[in-house]
């Protein structure tokens, strides 16, 4: 009897699968260790802790390549091995390169940012970015709502931490707890229509869940769309998607520069990579209530973020991270016509939506990385600061040109261009012709902000002569060529290495991507669920 309740209970002891999960395990990891490290290492070594910041990502990072098949699973039924909560399939994975890698570049913007900042803490900072990351990271490879959502709060609460951590900045404090409250009202909401869908199907697993919608009794059948329309409704917020947008603009501007950057991209992965796994994976069978409900978010949201932009003042103070704000909510628009494209179309369109946060995280990461730079000089992070940026730091002004064009979708930004296409296409094949119109006037909308930012990096530097002017100045009066060769760079600091790698790494992966497109695109015409 013994020996039978023994071997019962080993049935029931499940063996992980420790490679699958190393990339979240290991940021984790390095996470609490740079907390313990931070209290037995002294204050002038604390750029120590973010060479072991960078170094963690690079090794979690690296940790995905034994993993490229993407055929891992852990944490699997006893009863059922193929109903599991961790998933390292091509989705996960991709989206996994794509949130460490973010991480990462923003790790090389705070070393700069944490060492010139006094009002940052240093071991604090690091061990809250790492924490966010590894919850990220966790994220796309949750098959469970459980999972999911507890992956989504681990990702979530060290970001808001992070938006306030400046000591005495009245601007960063109130940002947070904007972002805090809207957030804990969001994610209220999102745990009552997971409740909502347990009690309809009994089962927590997605694609348990999507098995079960398929049959749902007649008076439960108003139970289960409430609660499919409420769990949308939390990760509509972490997409930035209107009407849940309202947090964004004040939490970039008061948050430290490498944090907007951080929740631009890997805040944006964390929401739409959940929103693709509750809709297409666990709620296909109700693809009639999501479906419509994010064809029309997706036009609210690319119009408001685009006009909001179109909007934003040269000379007003912090107009230029304001602008990158209300952009990536428009750029949110168009990431989202792809998954409501998935609702009215047998074919995967998701990969459409996959193709072009890869594009973005590139050079959104890449544009924050010169606006880093800018600010060493000009800290009100205005738009005229960047006036005449080619004259001062020509590559610098090349690279943030190259961004915004593709970000605008225009050459030399090819791969703007492509993952612009590749979505309006999913648009179009889906039948959702008044979406792929919408996209189009706000790309167009898109164009003239983002062209009057770049024309900008090229005119004359504010204060310089007009040409007539220094043609008809005495000889006498004109300085000589070593001095004028050298007076629009009297004010530059030398660039700090990190800040320079991010910005190198960011503008050569948009040229290589540019050049073979096909590395990002790829994506947009297979099924990353196999």
């Amino acid at each position: 009897m013994a020996a039978e309740s023994a071997k019962g209970a080993a049935g029931l002891v499940q063996s992980v699968d420790w490679l699958a999960i190393a990339p979240p395990v290991v940021v984790a990891a390095v996470a609490l260790a740079i907390l313990v490290a931070d209290l037995f290492v002294r204050e002038s070594r604390k750029h120590l802790l973010g060479i072991a910041a960078v170094a963690g990502l690079a090794v979690a990072l690296a940790a995905l390549i034994p993993l490229r098949k993407g055929d891992r699973k852990t944490f699997c039924l006893v009863d059922d091995p193929a109903v599991c909560s961790y998933t390292a399939d091509y989705f996960a994975l991709v989206i996994q390169a794509l949130v460490l890698g973010g991480a990462l570049l923003t790790a090389l913007l705070s070393m700069t940012a944490a060492k010139d900042d006094k009002k940052l803490p240093a071991g604090e900072y690091w061990f809250l970015l790492l924490s966010s990351a590894a919850g990220a990271a966790l994220l796309p490879a949750s098959r469970d709502l459980a999972t999911l959502v507890v992956a989504l709060e681990v990702a979530s609460l060290p970001a808001f931490a992070l938006v306030g951590l400046r000591r005495g900045d009245k601007r960063s404090s109130e940002a947070a707890l904007k972002f805090f409250l809207s957030s804990v009202t969001a994610t209220a909401v999102m745990l009552l229509g997971v409740s909502f869908v347990y009690a309809t199907t009994g089962t927590m697993h997605l694609t348990e869940i999507a098995t079960r919608l398929d049959d749902v009794p007649v008076q439960l059948d108003t139970l289960a769309k409430a609660g499919v329309a409420l769990t949308l409704v939390g990760f509509a917020f972490k997409t930035a998607a209107a009407p849940f947008h309202f947090w964004v603009p004040d939490t970039y501007v008061g948050a430290p520069l490498p944090i907007a950057a951080y929740l631009s991209v890997i805040g944006k992965a964390v929401g739409f990579s959940g929103l693709i796994l509750v809709t297409v994976v666990a709620f296909p069978s109700y693809a009639d209530v999501w479906g419509p409900a994010l064809a029309v978010l997706a036009a609210l949201t690319m119009t408001v973020g685009n006009v909001a932009a179109l909007r934003q003042s040269t000379t007003r103070v912090r107009s230029a991270v304001r602008l990158l704000a209300w952009s990536s909510v428009g750029q949110a628009g168009y990431l989202l016509v792809p998954i409501a494209a998935a609702a009215y179309s047998s074919d995967t369109q998701i990969g459409s939506t996959v193709a072009y946060a890869l594009m973005y995280a590139v050079v959104n990461l890449g544009a924050f990385a010169v606006a880093a730079l800018v600010a060493r000089t000009k800290p009100q992070h205005r738009i005229a600061d960047y006036r005449g940026l080619y004259a001062t730091n020509p590559l610098a002004a090349l690279a943030l040109g190259f961004f915004l064009l593709c970000l605008a979708g225009l050459p030399p930004g090819i791969i703007g261009l492509f993952a612009k296409v590749t979505v309006f296409s999913a648009a179009v094949d889906a039948g959702l012709g008044w979406l792929a119109v919408v996209m189009a006037v706000n790309v167009v909308i898109a164009l003239y902000y983002y062209l009057q930012w770049t024309a900008l990096l090229f005119r004359a530097p504010a204060g310089a002569p007009a040409p007539q002017e220094a043609a008809a100045a005495p000889q006498e009066d004109a300085p000589a060529p070593q001095e004028a060769a050298a007076a629009p760079r009297r004010n530059r600091l030398p660039v700090p290495a990190p800040l320079a790698t991010a910005i190198v790494l960011t503008f050569a992966a948009g040229i290589v991507l540019s050049g073979v497109p096909q590395l990002v695109l790829r994506f947009a015409t297979g099924d990353l669920f196999q």
